[in-house]
C-alpha cells in the first residue's frame, strides 16, 4: 500500500504598497509564493507546481503575477529595508512607491493648524471671517 499525495506551503515573500486594481486604493499587497509538493508517505519529494500572487490587504483580491514581478518586488522591499537600516536616501534611478510618512492630503482636508482669526468669535456660529478683512 502506497500513501501518496501532494502539499501546498505558502511563503510571503514581500509587502509592498501599490493601487489595488480592485478597489483602486493604495493598501499593502502580499506578494506570495505558493509551492506544491508531490508527497510520498508524507514526506516531500519534488515540486509540482508554482504559483506567485499579490492580495490586496483591503479588499482581499489575490490576483496572479509573473515570477518576474514577485522578484522585483520582493528585492525592492529588500532594498527598502536596508536602506532604512543605513539611513541612506535610494538611488535616484530607482522607482519610488508612496512615500513612507503618509498619502498626500486631499485638498479639500484642512492642512496644518488653523491661523488666528480662522475660527468664529463667541456667538457667531458656524460663520468664519474671510482673510483679509
Amino acid at each position: 500500500m502506497l500513501i501518496w499525495g501532494w502539499r501546498t506551503r505558502i511563503y510571503v515573500l514581500a509587502m509592498t504598497t501599490f493601487l489595488c486594481g480592485r478597489c483602486g486604493n493604495p493598501a499593502s499587497h502580499a506578494v506570495r509564493k505558493a509551492v506544491t509538493k508531490f508527497t510520498l508517505f508524507f514526506i516531500p519529494l519534488f515540486p509540482i507546481s508554482v504559483k506567485y500572487t499579490a492580495q490586496c490587504t483591503f479588499c482581499g483580491i489575490e490576483n496572479r503575477i509573473p515570477k518576474e514581478d514577485a522578484l522585483r518586488l520582493q528585492a525592492q522591499e529588500e532594498q527598502g529595508q536596508a536602506q532604512a537600516a543605513t539611513g541612506y536616501p535610494p538611488h535616484p534611478s530607482q522607482p519610488q512607491g508612496f512615500p513612507q510618512q503618509g498619502y498626500p492630503v486631499h485638498p479639500s482636508q484642512a492642512q496644518g493648524m488653523p491661523q488666528q482669526g480662522q475660527f468664529p468669535a463667541p456667538g457667531q456660529q458656524g460663520q468664519f471671517p474671510q482673510q483679509g478683512q
